[in-house]
C-alpha cells in the first residue's frame, strides 16, 4: 500500500520548514516542499534523511497550485501573509480533492476561508483551518477548558510574541495587519469591532516573559470559536509583542501613517527585516527567542464559578510548525475525517493532538 503524500506549501519558510521537519521525521508520508523560492527548498530537502521532493508554486497561479497537489493526500498550506493568500489556495485545494490544514492567522482570511464549507462538503475535503500556534493550540486548549464546564460564558486568549523568535516577511506582515485597523471580539454573543490596540489589560505568564500588558489584535479566535463552542458570551483575543519598547514603535507606525496602505506595508517590511536583531535588544532587556500563549476559559461547573487556565511558552516555529504537521498526519492516515471547513476546536480530537504535541515537547501548563 502506498504511503500518504503531504505537500506542505510554502515548506520553506520560517514556519513551514518546522511542519516539513516533523512530517519527514515521522516516517510516516511521503513529503514534498511545495516554494516560490526554490533555491531555499532545496537548500532544505538537502539537510533533511530522507530528502524530500522538492517542488516549485506559485500561489498566485491556480496552475500552478494545482500541479504542486497532484498525487497529494494532504495539504499544508504555511504561505503567509494570509490575507493575502489564503483564499487563491484553498479554492485550488478543494478543486483537487485533497484534505488540508493551514496556519492561518489572520481573522478576515478566515471569515473568506469559512466561505468555502459547502464547497468542501460537496467535494469531500476535510479543511482544517488556522491550526499552528494561535489560532491552533489556542482552540484547543479553549475547547478542553469548555469541554471542562457546564456552561462556559469567557474564553480570553494572549499570545506573546518575540521579534527576536521570527525573520520572515510574512510574520511582519501579518502582525501589522494586526494592529493597525479594527479587528473583531465577540461580546455579549455579538461580533464587534474594537480599535486594534486596545482593551489593554495585564495578563501573567511565567519567567521569562513575566507580566504584560497586552491589547487586542486582530486573531482568528474570535471569529471561530463562537461557531463552534456552544453558549460562550465573550471571546477575547490579545497579543504583546517582546521587547516592551516595541509597542512604542508599533504605536508609531500607526500614528505616522507609514503602514495604512497595502504599498507602504510592503516598505515597512522590508525596512523592518533585516532590523530584527537591533530591535530585539530595544530598550534595557534584550527579547528572549521565545513567544508565548495564555487561555483562560470561565464559566460554571455545578453550580459554581469556575475558571481554568492554560499557559504554554516555546519557540515560535515550533508553537506553529509542528501542530500542522501533527493534524495532517491524522487526516493522511485517515484517523479524522470531517468534510467541510472547520477550526481546531470544531471537531479535531483535542486530547489526541494535544499528547502528540507533548511528545514533541510543548508542555501545557495549567495555572
Amino acid at each position: 500500500m502506498a504511503r500518504p503524500r503531504i505537500v506542505v506549501l510554502g515548506g520553506a519558510g520560517d514556519m513551514g520548514y518546522r511542519a516539513v521537519k516533523e512530517l519527514v521525521a515521522s516516517k510516516e508520508a511521503e513529503v514534498v516542499v511545495a516554494d516560490f523560492r526554490i533555491d531555499r527548498a532545496r537548500k532544505l530537502a538537502a539537510e533533511l534523511n530522507p530528502p524530500p521532493e522538492v517542488q516549485f508554486v506559485d500561489a498566485n497561479s491556480r496552475q500552478s497550485l494545482l500541479q504542486a497537489l497532484e498525487g497529494a493526500t494532504v495539504a499544508v498550506n504555511c504561505i503567509g501573509p494570509f490575507y493575502r493568500y489564503a483564499d487563491k489556495v484553498l479554492p485550488a485545494v478543494i478543486a483537487a480533492g485533497v484534505d488540508y490544514v493551514d496556519i492561518c492567522d489572520d481573522d478576515d482570511a478566515t471569515v473568506k476561508l469559512l466561505s468555502f464549507d459547502g464547497l468542501a462538503r460537496k467535494r469531500g475535503v476535510t479543511a482544517v483551518i488556522g491550526m499552528g500556534w494561535t489560532p491552533g493550540i489556542s482552540n484547543l486548549l479553549a475547547r478542553r477548558g469548555a469541554d471542562r464546564l457546564d456552561e462556559v460564558t469567557d474564553i480570553d486568549i494572549t499570545w506573546v510574541g518575540s521579534t527576536a523568535d521570527s525573520e520572515g516577511q510574512a510574520v511582519i506582515a501579518h502582525v501589522i495587519h494586526a494592529i493597525t485597523r479594527d479587528v473583531p471580539i465577540y461580546r455579549e454573543g455579538e461580533w464587534v469591532n474594537a480599535p486594534a490596540m486596545s482593551g489593554v489589560k495585564e495578563v501573567d505568564f511565567p519567567p521569562p516573559i513575566g507580566r504584560v500588558k497586552a491589547y487586542y489584535t486582530g486573531h482568528p479566535e474570535p471569529v471561530t470559536i463562537p461557531r463552534f463552542i456552544d453558549g460562550v458570551q465573550n471571546v477575547t483575543l490579545r497579543g504583546y509583542l517582546l521587547p516592551d519598547d516595541i509597542q512604542s514603535l508599533s504605536r508609531g507606525l500607526v500614528d505616522l501613517d507609514l503602514v495604512s496602505t497595502e504599498k507602504k506595508v510592503n516598505a515597512m517590511v522590508g525596512l523592518l527585516q533585516p532590523m530584527l536583531p537591533l530591535l530585539s535588544r530595544m530598550g534595557t532587556t534584550a527579547a528572549p527567542a521565545i513567544s508565548g500563549l495564555r487561555v483562560d476559559v470561565s464559566g460554571f461547573k455545578n453550580g459554581q464559578p469556575a475558571r481554568y487556565s492554560f499557559v504554554t511558552e516555546d519557540t515560535m516555529d515550533r508553537l506553529t510548525g509542528i501542530p500542522p504537521a501533527v493534524t495532517a498526519l491524522l487526516l493522511a492516515n485517515g484517523e479524522f475525517r470531517q468534510p467541510g471547513v472547520v477550526a481546531p476546536e470544531g471537531g479535531l480530537p483535542v486530547e489526541a493532538i494535544l499528547a502528540r504535541l507533548a511528545a514533541r515537547d510543548i508542555e501545557i501548563e495549567e495555572v
